[in-house]
């Protein structure tokens, strides 16, 4: 432990903890929310860029609220299978976790308090609920990571919450077509913790952490995983069929194979070996809401 501290500057171990492989779940809601907002013909640059940076610090203070819990809890320990955790190999104080939570989540709201002023009270709703339950996600007396409700959590407000927000913020209304659009969204976001939490099912049961992994086993983790990316594919069908986007709605299809070979790693690998499925499936939620975005941009496209 001494000498990861030494080879780690503190700055390194901030980064760290702030996982940044997970902040494609931050950016691609305020993205694909943002272009159906242009689609619409009503867009306002900086509101999206102010909702980006209070998205990523919200997923930032959760990444860091996770971290302290599951140390507190006893679920990270030096023999982890996933990324190294800084509290759990003496690199930040639990006190300087506590302080760094505060500060970003602190930075999220008051950021937010000019979309609050810009748009409505609704703003200010969405971002209470996206800090209450960052911190309920490993934190207070029922954790949803500890009791199956981790995937529920990361899909509701990832995709959903993240995206339809977004879209919020610039038209001022709820639409059946923006909750649509945010079903892939939240889908591939969930993805990366179903894996996370399927490499780890075997410390999760001894921390006794009830992930629904751990509850309802590695088949069914297998299938939760299949039936998103399934679902991810078929919302363009529905934009195309339904909603008369072009053919651009589609773009999202280039990124097949590499779907096809995640799922196929998900049934081969084990343990340190879905290290490397955990970061392609982050880089896969990435890319397919990159080319999902433009898709939706370029709608009246044929």
């Amino acid at each position: 432990m001494t000498e990861k501290k030494t080879d780690i500057s503190k700055m390194q171990s901030w980064i760290l903890a702030s996982r940044p492989r997970t902040l494609p779940a931050a950016l691609v809601p305020v993205m694909v929310g943002s272009s159906l907002a242009y689609y619409k013909g009503t867009f306002y640059p900086l509101y999206s860029l102010i909702a980006l940076i209070c998205a990523v610090l919200i997923q930032i203070g959760t990444n860091f609220s996770n971290d302290l819990y599951d140390h507190l809890k006893g679920s990270d320990t030096r023999e982890r299978k996933g990324p190294q955790r800084v509290l759990a190999t003496g690199l930040i104080s639990v006190k300087e976790m506590e302080i760094g939570i505060i500060i970003v989540f602190g930075l999220a709201f008051l950021l937010g308090l000019y979309l609050v002023y810009s748009v409505d009270l609704i703003i200010l709703w969405i971002g209470i609920l996206s800090i209450i339950f960052g911190l309920a996600y490993t934190a207070g007396p029922f954790p949803l990571a500890y009791n199956g409700l981790g995937d529920i959590f990361v899909f509701i407000f990832f995709g959903i919450i993240g995206t339809v927000g977004t879209y919020y913020l610039h038209l001022k209304e709820f639409s059946l077509l923006a909750f649509i659009i945010s079903l892939p969204v939240g889908a591939l976001v969930t993805n990366i913790l179903i894996v996370n939490n399927y490499r780890d099912i075997e410390e999760d049961k001894k921390a006794r952490k009830n992930t629904l992994a751990v509850l309802l086993g590695k088949k069914f983790s297998r299938l939760e995983y299949i039936f998103f990316m399934l679902l991810s594919f078929f919302i363009p069908f529905i934009l195309h069929f339904k909603y008369d986007f072009g053919f651009f709605v589609f773009l999202p299809y280039i990124t097949l194979p590499l779907a096809i070979t995640l799922i196929k790693m998900l049934y081969i690998l084990n343990g340190t070996q879905l290290n490397k499925t955990l970061e392609l499936t982050a880089k896969f939620s990435a890319l397919f809401g990159l080319l999902f975005s433009t898709g939706i941009i370029l709608g009246n496209s044929y």
